[in-house]
């Protein structure tokens, strides 16, 4: 196949996907679903077309999960990070850990998953996804007390650097079983990727900004494309010393976000609009990628961890996070444990073992998928009225 026919073919489920977002929203649906529905229905041999390539809806939900976080951050306002960093950062790191370890452990009596699959699938689905998180409170108007929302925003946009380690460090242990792989050499792992995502970003980003604030481009387009091209050395140039590329891209954003003095406006809506082609790209691939009649067979089986992980592992790793944090509600411990949004990250998650061929590894990214569908349709709709009755909504 041409590559002009795949650019037209990409250019019509995006048409589409943005055609159907007004009427989505009238019917109370999340655009999200829309994009993922167009592809759905389209790549599994309608029109003569069957799409099947794990490795590139890998990389391209890779690469488009980068641009949404990047993109977050750049909306992020560092007064926002100082509100939030200290509950919204223990979410990030030990929530995830903790929401990993709880459904592993209720999985492995229930399932016929050996313990490492458990943990794997549980690693999987154990983030919040910043995509979903910012477009559903955006869509909403959601302003909630107690800077809740931005503790939901800022635990979305930092949580997936740890569950991607644990998901690439046990993607090995299942296709290395007999590999030993010592705790000390998991967390020295994790540390040195947080360590070099932040401070190689950092630098490449504050770099960024004092170009551009000392030259002053008189033409204001270049701007964001320069913004662009910082922000390409900076995550992925973070990658290739070692460290995490998720949280490379959203430090990087944080920075030039807040940084720049000239063009910011300019620069947030062009990034605004990088991030809905990079969300409409990543959900009509992944969409694309799934075929109905082989998700309809594992729809029952999505169902147990997705009770447990709503209903269960999520509340109560949130519950203990905020044992430090007394002065904070029950109103707002509870609205955070209820909304534990997903997205295309955990579906993305789910591609790196599928395509690295751990045994079974396809099953569990059709798992997922309706994990993800069933969090976006219930606790999506849940987030406007559960603040509502606990009186979290700035308008109550």
């Amino acid at each position: 196949m041409s590559y002009e026919i795949i650019l037209l073919g990409i250019a019509a489920l995006i048409a589409v996907g943005i055609l159907l977002h007004h009427p989505s929203k009238t019917f109370g649906l999340p655009s999200l679903l829309i994009f993922m529905g167009v592809g759905l229905a389209l790549g599994n041999g309608e029109f003569n077309f069957v799409y099947d390539n794990l490795a590139v809806t890998s990389m391209v939900g890779g690469v488009a999960l980068n641009v949404i976080v990047f993109v977050g951050g750049i909306n992020t306002s560092t007064e926002s990070i100082k509100l939030a960093y200290k509950e919204g950062g223990v979410l990030a790191t030990f929530g995830v850990v903790l929401t990993t370890l709880l459904l592993a452990l209720l999985l492995y009596p229930l399932t016929n998953w050996g313990p490492i699959i458990c943990l794997l699938f549980a690693a999987m689905v154990s983030s919040t996804d910043a995509a979903a998180v910012f477009s559903i409170l955006e869509a909403k108007k959601l302003k909630l007390k107690q800077q809740t929302d931005r503790i939901l925003e800022f635990e979305s946009a930092t949580n997936d650097p740890v569950a991607l380690v644990m998901v690439m460090i046990l993607t090995g242990i299942a296709l290395a079983p007999n590999e030993a792989i010592s705790a000390w050499e998991i967390g020295q792992t994790l540390v040195l990727q947080i360590l070099f995502g932040i401070l190689i970003a950092f630098v490449v980003a504050k770099l960024g900004v004092w170009a551009l604030n000392h030259i002053q481009l008189q033409e204001y387009g270049l701007i964001p494309v320069f913004v662009l091209a910082c922000f390409v050395l900076a995550a992925y140039g973070s990658e290739l010393a070692g460290g995490n590329i998720l949280i490379a891209s959203y430090v990087a954003g944080v920075v030039l976000g807040n940084g720049i003095k000239r063009g910011g406006e300019v620069t947030r809506h062009f990034f605004n609009s990088m991030s809905w082609l990079a969300q409409s790209l990543m959900f009509i691939v992944l969409g694309l990628q799934m075929f109905p009649q082989t998700l309809m067979s594992v729809f029952t089986l999505s169902l147990l961890p997705a009770v447990l992980l709503m209903f269960v592992a999520r509340p109560l790793a949130v519950q203990l996070c905020y044992l430090p944090f007394r002065q904070a509600s029950w109103q707002k411990r509870l609205f955070i444990s209820s909304i534990g949004l997903k997205g295309a990250t955990p579906i993305v998650f789910a591609l790196i073992p599928a395509a690295a061929g751990v045994d079974g590894a396809i099953e569990l990214v059709h798992i997922v998928f309706f994990m993800v569908l069933f969090s976006i349709v219930i606790q999506g709709a849940a987030i406007e009225p559960l603040a509502k009755k606990l009186q979290l909504n700035q308008d109550d």
